[in-house]
């Protein structure tokens, strides 16, 4: 035999080794055409049922922003003088109560004190701010310190203004300092005399610093200019 007719001549189980995988292939071929039509089908349907649904409305979480609000600042400064618990005799017996001395100031020319009672601490300094600031005043400043020598009188208490150089400072103490300090005034020398009671002397040196003159206004009441005054 021939190798053409070997060929041609095959045993049953290489034919059905030759049959086995075309059939195999078919049957991919047919579950792959399936897959394809079912996976169609479920893409159509989904498309059909999202144009029947309403479109939802995308609602937006706003994000907070935390942001720290700065709380503008006063230009009035306050100062605590002296603090006394008082008594007061009713007919139940002794109310007790707190009595708060305030300096209040901007450092610009003017400045109050204020004065008040009550039941607590706080509540006391609190109408002692409101007082001094319905009681301000303003003062005159030259070049840092005040134009003239002045003494100021509050009841038994006395206290002396003198003007001062610069570069002195402040040369004064007890319930005078803080007063010219939150007045403004930098270079002052003072005197405290007769009663030492804080509130005594700070409306002395109060009515002292309210007693003050320019030397524009005595110039003009006296009719002269400042060069004439002060020669």
């Amino acid at each position: 035999m021939t190798e053409e007719e070997k060929k041609e001549v095959a045993t049953p189980a290489e034919e059905a080794t030759a049959e086995a995988p075309a059939e195999v292939t078919e049957e991919v071929a047919e579950s792959t055409e399936e897959s394809t039509v079912e996976l169609e089908t479920e893409d159509e349907v989904d498309a059909v049922e999202n144009e029947r649904k309403p479109a939802k409305k995308s609602r937006g979480r706003k994000k907070k922003i935390e942001t720290k609000e700065e709380k503008p600042q006063s230009e009035w400064s306050e100062q605590v003088v002296q603090i006394s618990r008082v008594t007061k005799v009713v007919k139940g017996g002794k109310k007790l109560s707190f009595r708060a001395i305030v300096v209040v100031g901007n450092k610009k020319g003017q400045v109050g004190i204020g004065c008040a009672k009550a039941s607590e601490v706080i509540v006391a300094i609190q109408k002692a701010i409101t007082d001094g600031r319905k009681n301000l005043i303003t003062v005159p400043i030259f070049k840092t310190t005040i134009p003239h020598r002045i003494t100021g009188v509050s009841g038994a208490g006395k206290v002396v203004l003198l003007p001062a150089s610069q570069g002195t400072g402040i040369i004064a103490g007890g319930a005078v300092r803080p007063v010219l300090e939150l007045a403004g005034i930098e270079n002052i020398e003072s005197k405290s005399l007769g009663s030492k009671s804080p509130l005594n002397a700070a409306n002395a040196t109060l009515n002292a610093l309210k007693s003050l003159r320019r030397f524009d206004e005595v110039a003009k009441k006296r009719g002269l200019t400042v060069m004439e005054m002060l020669s």
